[in-house]
């Protein structure tokens, strides 16, 4: 049955469709799968961050349809050792003011869009995220001054006309 579904995913992402990922995601065991079995199953990462104790990690986004990224990190020996959905609850409140924008994309990954607004002189991130409580699509939003730094996050619910 798992090979059948491996190969219905593998067939529907060569038409650009990702649901089969978290299938795929689920399969990918900590200390046991490889860095191989991820690039084999997923393609190669959006980015990738060196660490200072030789693992490296990988962003697998669906941004900016999709409401998850997975950081994915596999150490020097090629095994990974954690895989992380980090669109949360969680990872979100660890936004303080002060962080610079290249610590926001190493907890957050790639943003679904991003705007400057002139007037207020600043820049902000916007990640779609889970709202499976409500029809309307709900931002999580991160607000940097023109220096970088985050200065505030927020939400912003996307109302479709009536």
């Amino acid at each position: 049955m798992k090979k059948l579904l491996s190969l219905l995913c593998g067939v529907l992402s060569l038409f650009g469709l990702s649901a089969c990922d978290q299938f795929v995601i689920d399969d990918l065991k900590p200390g046991v799968s490889t860095g191989f079995e991820v690039r084999d199953k997923l393609g190669p990462p959006g980015i990738e961050w060196r660490n200072e104790d030789g693992s490296v990690t990988w962003e697998y986004t669906q941004q900016p349809q999709g409401t998850t990224c997975y950081l994915i990190t596999v150490d020097s020996r090629n095994i990974v050792q954690k895989v992380e959905q980090v669109l949360t609850e969680t990872q979100f409140a660890r936004i303080q003011p002060g962080l610079n924008q290249d610590q926001v994309r190493r907890l957050l990954g790639k943003p679904a869009k991003t705007q400057y607004f002139q007037l207020k002189n600043e820049t902000v991130w916007d990640w779609l995220i889970d709202n499976s409580n409500g029809a309307e699509p709900v931002f999580f939003n991160v607000y940097f001054n023109p220096q970088g730094q985050v200065v505030r996050t927020g939400r912003d619910i996307e109302y479709k006309g009536r």
